[in-house]
């Protein structure tokens, strides 16, 4: 049986790191393979701007940013004068500057990265028609890569959502479009009761009603009705970025820190390209995101934390592996002696290719 359906992940995600000109500035990708993305999460490296998703299902445009280090609506990044992601294309995207110091895309002479998945494929259900969830649901899916984008608008009674995935996400996350509330993120290791706010460094939380006390499906994933409208206000539109597990490609598990410089080693089945750690056990704690672009070799320094605007930073945190990542710290971010934390990660080559080939040390 092959080790991977995916010998080349960078069909389906990849880093960008270019410099802003302060215009329009075409970014090309250059992984092995041409990828036109479907969302696209963008940060300046060297200047204290939010983070700004922007993805196909609410189209590329400059009233439609988000940002993973608040709690706003929706955007208009171009009538504020700000900088957004105008358009993709086959290997890459546009980035359009905007009028303000606080361009979030596409500052003169600013560093930034972009880190992009692949959906593309378009879906829609009508729970009624289908029998599939109980509310409407539409976007983009890619079952290959196990990720989709789904929109969906609230009801304000606990329901069920069609994902696209044909199989159990392990992680999602999900945000108010029309309201100023908390992002919210499920990690299956964590349980059904459990949830964590991708805007702030709180531990994780418990809440039964939050996801409706319901672990997904492979067809569904539920919604409650608590946490101050932040999944399911009644009229209220919803973003999903959904991720099932694929064996070589994507892995969303937990580990358990040592407290010792020389840390834990975390099995992910293939050499990463880009992980994101949270601990869940104590508060205060940031959400760290590290990638094989910005850190061409061990160990890790460059660091960027998905809660908080402020530039990138050095700090040693982990090696990537050809089948893992080692803990290189014993800071509590990533390592306090007991903690738990969970982690996503998606990779640059599978351990073993479904043609037996190995990946290589960096």
């Amino acid at each position: 049986m092959a080790y991977t359906t995916i010998d080349d992940p960078s069909a389906y995600f990849q880093t960008a790191l270019y410099t802003g000109n302060g215009g329009t500035l075409a970014v090309t990708n250059d992984g092995n393979s041409d990828m036109q993305p479907d969302w696209v999460w963008a940060k300046s490296r060297t200047q204290g701007n939010s983070h700004v998703f922007f993805d196909v299902v609410r189209t590329f445009a400059g009233d439609k940013e988000i940002q993973s280090n608040n709690t706003g609506a929706e955007g208009a990044s171009d009538s504020a004068g700000y900088g957004y992601i105008s358009a993709v294309g086959s290997d890459g995207f546009t980035a359009q500057a905007g009028s303000t110091a606080g361009d979030y895309t596409n500052v003169s002479s600013q560093n930034y990265v972009a880190w992009q998945w692949k959906a593309g494929t378009s879906f829609t259900n009508d729970a009624s028609s289908t029998s599939i969830g109980t509310i409407d649901s539409a976007g983009s899916v890619n079952t290959d890569a196990g990720f989709s984008i789904i929109s969906y608008t609230g009801t304000g009674s606990a329901a069920t959502i069609a994902h696209g995935l044909g199989v159990i996400p392990k992680f999602y996350l999900i945000k108010n479009r029309t309201n100023a509330r908390n992002w919210q993120s499920y990690h299956e290791p964590l349980g059904n009761q459990a949830y964590l706010r991708l805007n702030t460094t709180a531990a994780a939380a418990t809440g039964a009603a939050i996801w409706n006390n319901t672990s997904p499906t492979s067809s569904v994933f539920s919604i409650g009705t608590s946490d101050f409208n932040a999944v399911n206000a009644d009229g209220d539109n919803y973003i999903a970025y959904c991720f099932a597990e694929k064996q070589g490609y994507s892995k969303f598990g937990s580990y358990t820190g040592n407290g010792n410089a020389d840390g834990t080693f975390v099995y992910t089945g293939f050499k990463p390209a880009w992980v994101m750690i949270k601990n869940t056990t104590t508060a205060g704690k940031h959400w760290v995101i590290h990638d094989n672009k910005r850190n061409t070799f061990n160990p890790t320094n460059k660091e960027l934390v998905a809660q908080g605007s402020g530039e990138e930073v050095d700090d040693t945190r982990f090696d990537f592996l050809s089948n893992g990542l080692k803990i290189r710290d014993s800071a509590s971010y990533v390592n306090t002696s007991g903690d738990i934390y969970i982690y996503i990660a998606f990779a640059e080559n599978p351990f073993v290719t479904s043609t037996g080939v190995p990946a290589t040390a960096r």
